[in-house]
C-alpha cells in the first residue's frame, strides 16, 4: 500500500463503513452539553485505546487529544467538536436524544464520528506515516468562552504545522464539499444591557427613569446607530434574544434587561466593537437618567481560512472524491471557535454536504429536527485522511 490519503482511507473504509453509522447514531443518542462531555469522551477514548493509540484527556475532564503516527516529522492537526446544543430533539428516528432537553441539533456527532473514523483509518497504517496526524476532539464549541481556547492554552498548537475541519452545510448535498480562501465564518460575541433606575409610578414617568422607554430605545437604536457607524462592508449585525422588565402594568420598574449576540464578518471592526457599544448606549440613556451596565462578552473572531490550506483542502476533496466535489462557498454569519487555532497556526475549515439528493427543504442547523444522510461519514474520512496525509507529504 502506498502512502496517500484515499488508499489509507479505502482500506479502512472497506471494512468499517458500517461502523461509521453506529458511531454516530450512539453519538447522537447520548448527546452532552458543553464541558459536560464526560461520557463522550470515554466513549471516543476507548475507540482510539482499543486501535493502540494513547488518547489524552484535556485538564478539565472532557475533550481529548490523539496522536497517530510516530517520529521527529511534521505534525498536522485534524479537529472535531463532541459538544451538543440544550434543544429537545423532535425526530422520531431510533436513534432519537435520550437526554431530555439536549441534543446533536448542528452535527457535532457527524464531526465526531467522521474524525475518529479517519483517526483509526490512519492508525491502521500507523508508523509509516511521514509525521504524526493530532486528532482533536475539542469539547465546548458551542459556549463562551469555547474549547479551543483549552485547547491552545494547553500547548496542543505549539508545535503543529497546519490545521484542517469539516463542518455540516445542511443546504449542500453528500458528496460535495463547499470551501472559501479567506473569511468563511463571523465574528458572534454576546452582549448585554442592563439599566437602572429608582422605579415609579406609570402616572409620573416624569418623576422618576422611565426605564422600559429607555430600554426601548436602546433595543432599537443601537443597532441602528451601530449601522451608521460602522462601515456596512463590515456586516456587523446586533440581534437581540431576549428582553425583560417588570412584571406590573402601572409600576415603573428599577431594571430590565437586553441581551443579544453580535456578529461581524471583518476582524478589525470586531476588534473596536466592545468600545463602541459602551460608548453608544451611554449616549442612549443619558437623556433618562438611567445606569447603564454593559457586559459584553468576546465570542470568537471571524473563521479566516489560510489561502495555501485551502488550496491543499481543495485538492484533497477533487483526489478524495468524484470530479464536482469540490464547490465554492460564501462567508456566513455564523461563529465558530475553529477561529481561535488559525490564530496560531495556517488552516482551513470546509462545510460538509450532508443533504440527501433531491430534498429541496432541508432543515437548518440549530433546529430539533435536524438530521444528516449517513452517506456523509465515508465522505468525510476520505477528506480528512487525504487533506492530512497531503499535508504531511508537503511539509
Amino acid at each position: 500500500m502506498t502512502t496517500t490519503g484515499p488508499s489509507i482511507a479505502e482500506a479502512w473504509l472497506d471494512e468499517h463503513t458500517a461502523e461509521l453509522s453506529v458511531m454516530r447514531r450512539t453519538l447522537h443518542a447520548a448527546p452532552e452539553l458543553g464541558r459536560q462531555e464526560y461520557a463522550t469522551t470515554a466513549f471516543v477514548a476507548g475507540h482510539l485505546e482499543r486501535a493502540g493509540l494513547s488518547p489524552k484527556v484535556l485538564e478539565a475532564g472532557t475533550g481529548l487529544v490523539c496522536d497517530v503516527g510516530a517520529g521527529d516529522g511534521p505534525v498536522v492537526a485534524l479537529r472535531a467538536d463532541i459538544d451538543a446544543l440544550p434543544l429537545p430533539d423532535e425526530k422520531d428516528v431510533p436513534y432519537r436524544s435520550q437526554v431530555a432537553g439536549i441534543c446533536h441539533a448542528c452535527g457535532h456527532d457527524v464531526h465526531t464520528a467522521a474524525l475518529l473514523g479517519a483517526g483509526l483509518a490512519l492508525a491502521s497504517y500507523g508508523e509509516r506515516l511521514p509525521g504524526r496526524v493530532r486528532l482533536i476532539f475539542q469539547p465546548a464549541e458551542e459556549v463562551m468562552p469555547g474549547g479551543a481556547l483549552d485547547v491552545v492554552a494547553q500547548g496542543w498548537m505549539e508545535d503543529v504545522e497546519a490545521i484542517f475541519a469539516l463542518h455540516c452545510d445542511p443546504a449542500l448535498e453528500v458528496g460535495r464539499v463547499g470551501l472559501k480562501s479567506g473569511p468563511l465564518t463571523a465574528a458572534a460575541d454576546t452582549v448585554e444591557v442592563r439599566l437602572a433606575g429608582p422605579g415609579g409610578h406609570t402616572s409620573r414617568p416624569h418623576n422618576t427613569v422611565d426605564l422600559i422607554h429607555a430600554l426601548g430605545t436602546v433595543a432599537t437604536g443601537l443597532p441602528d446607530a451601530l449601522s451608521r457607524l460602522v462601515d456596512p462592508r463590515a456586516g456587523l449585525c446586533l440581534v437581540w434574544g431576549h428582553v425583560s422588565a417588570g412584571i406590573a402594568t402601572n409600576a415603573i420598574p428599577r431594571e430590565g434587561v437586553l441581551q443579544g449576540t453580535l456578529r461581524v464578518l471583518d476582524k478589525a471592526a470586531w476588534q473596536d466593537a466592545p468600545d463602541l457599544v459602551r460608548r453608544v448606549v451611554e449616549g442612549l440613556v443619558s437623556p433618562y437618567g438611567a445606569r447603564a451596565d454593559v457586559t459584553y462578552l468576546r465570542g470568537v473572531p471571524p473563521v479566516v481560512n489560510d489561502p495555501a490550506a485551502t488550496s491543499l483542502l481543495t485538492a484533497a476533496v477533487s483526489t478524495a472524491l468524484e470530479a464536482g466535489a469540490a464547490v465554492a462557498t460564501a462567508q456566513s454569519l455564523g461563529g465558530e471557535d475553529f477561529a481561535w487555532y488559525l490564530d496560531h497556526v495556517p488552516g482551513s475549515m470546509a462545510r460538509l454536504g450532508v443533504k440527501p439528493p433531491g430534498l429541496e427543504r432541508p432543515v437548518d442547523l440549530h433546529q430539533g429536527m435536524f438530521d444528516v444522510d449517513e452517506a456523509c461519514l465515508p465522505v468525510a474520512v476520505r477528506v480528512l485522511v487525504t487533506a492530512a496525509v497531503a499535508a504531511l507529504t508537503t511539509s
